[in-house]
């Protein structure tokens, strides 16, 4: 077996084209777009190569690409650990644990010589929403930018000594199954109150929505240890979004005029990008385009889900909730069917919703840990308050 560090745009290619290999024949793999993997290793695109960097290997044998393996850290990230922390990610092999241990030695190995003490993996260099953990249970089609692999990682990744660190649950429901009672209850207490309003995004008004989040994102989100928001950084999401953003099932609601909470759902786009084969050149548009007309898409995804602290326990929950599902229950709704991506299982009060919601788990990923010194004690991620 020999290694190739990726230096070039022909072995990008091959680091691409190995995952389109490896999966072949396989229906529920969705191909994922090749820009969006490449972006995530372009220092002008992803900015946390100002204070990190990242590698990425191809393992062959006999001229063939048995496996593929990134590793990466950024100093800034890392330090909020109690060991200086990287990551692993972008991992794909064939089933023989040599190959499998290979790859993670090499990541290791090169993640040591950068000062880390441990690793995270699989997961994105950039945001959690985006490739992040293995999937274990639920080998269904994957979500745009979720991570879908075949049953046997699992095993290749705990052989080699990879400890869950936590667990993503992604909860499934139909879209037209009635809110349970206290869903209900809830949401009339709130709607009694004329100093709640809720609406949902009006496109025309997209700035506005993107200042909104921004406000409700940090006072949601901030006391958990995620990055703040500017109010530019909340604009340039939404502006990459707002192509694909149904206005609809974008939910706000305020107090006093106030922004208080957000629901983000978005429509599941890999029904879409399947279509394209990664490309979204000429032609992939084009065939985006079409199944986007032909409405080939009958689910929706919850993105994120916040309220500020100081109105949470009130009902709000509900009450948003409440106003998707006036609008979703309607006959011949164009989605059928609705997830919520990416709930923790460190994080009991989003479980909650879920189940409130009437969602049931139909996925669970896998986020692990490997401490390089194999005698520290090992901590799984501390449960939220």
């Amino acid at each position: 077996m020999n290694f190739s560090k990726v230096n070039s745009k022909q072995e990008a290619g091959k680091f691409l084209k190995m995952a389109v290999d490896l999966y072949k024949g396989d229906p529920n793999w969705v191909r994922p777009l090749d820009a969006d993997i490449e972006k995530v290793f372009d220092p002008k695109k992803n900015k946390l190569f100002r204070q990190g960097e990242a590698a990425r290997w191809i393992l062959e044998r006999d001229g063939k690409i048995i496996g593929r393996i990134a590793a990466f850290y950024n100093e800034k990230i890392a330090k909020k650990e109690d060991q200086p922390t990287g990551g692993i990610g972008f991992y794909e092999s064939i089933n023989e644990q040599e190959v499998a241990n290979a790859l993670f030695d090499k990541a290791v190995e090169w993640l040591k010589e950068k000062g880390m003490e441990a690793a995270d993996g699989p997961i994105n260099f950039g945001d959690r929403n985006n490739w992040w953990g293995l999937l274990v249970e639920g080998f269904t089609p994957p979500n745009y930018t979720c991570n879908y692999n075949y049953p046997y990682y699992q095993e290749l990744w705990e052989n080699y000594g990879w400890k869950t660190y936590f667990k993503q649950l992604t909860y499934f429901r139909k879209t037209a199954k009635p809110l349970y009672p206290i869903v209900e209850e809830k949401a009339q207490r709130v709607f009694a109150n004329p100093d709640y309003e809720f609406k949902h995004m009006e496109l025309k008004n997209w700035e506005k929505y993107a200042s909104d989040f921004a406000t409700i994102y940090n006072k949601a989100w901030a006391k958990h240890g995620v990055p703040k928001l500017d109010e530019r950084q909340a604009k340039n999401i939404f502006k990459t979004m707002k192509p694909v953003i149904d206005e609809e099932i974008v939910w706000y609601g305020y107090y006093k005029d106030e922004p208080v909470c957000f629901f983000i759902m978005l429509p599941e786009l890999n029904q879409l990008f399947r279509h394209v084969n990664g490309k979204m050149d000429l032609i992939g548009k084009l065939k985006f385009l079409y199944h986007k007309k032909m409405g080939h898409i009958n689910k929706m995804f919850g993105l994120v889900f916040g309220v500020v602290p100081e109105q949470q326990g009130k009902g709000l929950t509900g009450a948003i909730v409440k106003c998707v599902a006036n609008m979703v229950h309607v006959p011949n709704w164009r989605y059928e069917d609705f997830e919520m991506n990416w709930i923790g299982d460190f994080n009991p009060s989003m479980m909650k919703v879920a189940e409130e919601v009437g969602g049931e788990i139909s996925k669970i990923h896998i986020t692990y840990r490997y401490l390089f010194d194999r005698n520290k004690e090992y901590k799984r991620h501390p449960i939220l308050k």
